[in-house]
């Protein structure tokens, strides 16, 4: 029970914070990643807000996972998806409401500490096995039909995505740059801790 909770806060906490570095790098205008470039542009073109795009896209993506993958879609994963939209929202339409104009370094900051915090997040949200993003699933469904690399996967998903973005008007910058190349370095330095923590707080043994 207390190993639940404290997985269970872990998950909400890294969303949490995922959807908080996205919110601050969107708010910086200096570039984001391409799926946030992605739901960023469609919100701006077609309408809704950027948390409703990343939910009505997750779903499109559990359906199509399901079928490249020739399995029952993951629909545990609307959990995922509606926290992070909902907590996008939060941030971009209260948190952040009506702050325009800032500064260069101000953005600049801002970007940077956007990107360690979206890392920090999924440093946490990856400690609960379930519910995963469904993004991550495609990586894997591109993997298992393609039978190439998850760098390959990743990087053809990633190019993808990026166009599509591009063509809708969404913010692609120097945070793009920076997500593609620099998110995972910056993973790898949170998760070691991060785990370490986790297995504490749940008696786990070290290894």
């Amino acid at each position: 029970m207390k190993k639940g909770f404290i997985i269970g806060m872990f998950y909400l906490l890294g969303l949490l914070f995922l959807s908080f570095g996205i919110s601050l790098m969107i708010v910086a205008d200096l570039g984001v990643g391409p799926w946030d470039a992605l739901y960023v542009g469609l919100s701006e073109t077609i309408g809704f807000t950027v948390g409703t795009w990343v939910f009505i896209l997750g779903i499109i993506l559990i359906l199509l996972n399901g079928y490249l993958m020739k399995r029952i879609p993951d629909f545990l994963a609307i959990i995922t998806i509606f926290l992070i939209g909902a907590f996008m929202d939060f941030w971009l339409l209260v948190a952040f409401a009506g702050i325009d104009s800032l500064a260069m370094p101000v953005r600049a900051f801002m970007l940077v500490a956007g990107v360690g915090i979206i890392a920090l997040g999924i440093s946490f949200y990856l400690q609960a096995d379930f519910a995963r993003n469904p993004i991550d699933s495609l990586m894997l469904a591109i993997q298992e039909r393609t039978g190439k690399s998850l760098a390959f996967s990743k990087t053809v998903m990633e190019v993808t995505v990026l166009v599509i973005a591009f063509l809708f008007g969404g913010p692609i910058g120097l945070g793009t740059v920076i997500v593609a190349f620099g998110i995972g370095a910056i993973l790898q330095f949170f998760m070691k801790p991060v785990t370490a923590v986790r297995k504490r707080l749940t008696n786990e043994p070290a290894v």
